[in-house]
């Protein structure tokens, strides 16, 4: 499998927010822009799962890595806890070339260079965290932290654009 950037449609994003407290995209108080979910797709249990960046902040410098925690350097970290099934037709490939912004468009490159080395990390850690979800369920530190993989796949096949 070779990973790829994708952003998610922000009505997706918007229905699923119902679903799990950790969804967001709107402009929060004192942010400059609003959030896009940009990411990466992975296959888990015959399901395209999204894995969204997130923005390396302060706190991740200190934090250690762990099954669903991967730094992309200090660019940016993947959160697997925090990814979520997606039906096809609900994201778009994210062309970095065609990215307006030279800074922007820089650190994409960066981060995906990153991705691209650590990608058979990734892909097995997805599976490992899925199932860790799916067995133990809120049993366990990791479970906690875990979207309902379960429920979200219902809210996946049950969502009407």
């Amino acid at each position: 499998m070779n990973l790829r950037f994708y952003e998610i449609d922000n009505q997706y994003i918007d229905y699923l927010s119902a679903f799990e407290p950790h969804f967001f995209h709107k402009k929060q108080p004192g942010q400059q822009n609003e959030r896009k979910y940009i990411g990466i797709l992975l296959h888990i249990h015959n399901i395209d799962y999204f894995a969204p960046l997130s923005s390396f902040k302060t706190k991740h410098a200190k934090m250690k890595e762990s099954v669903d925690f991967i730094k992309i350097k200090d660019y940016a970290v993947l959160n697997l806890n925090n990814m979520f099934p997606v039906s096809d037709g609900l994201y778009q490939y994210v062309d970095i070339r065609k990215e307006k912004n030279p800074n922007y468009r820089a650190l994409l490159q960066a981060e995906y260079r990153i991705i691209k080395r650590q990608q058979d990390r990734i892909l097995k850690n997805a599976g490992i965290v899925y199932h860790h979800r799916i067995e133990k369920g809120t049993s366990t530190p990791l479970g906690k932290r875990c979207h309902d993989f379960l429920k979200l796949e219902e809210a996946c096949f049950n969502y009407k654009k």
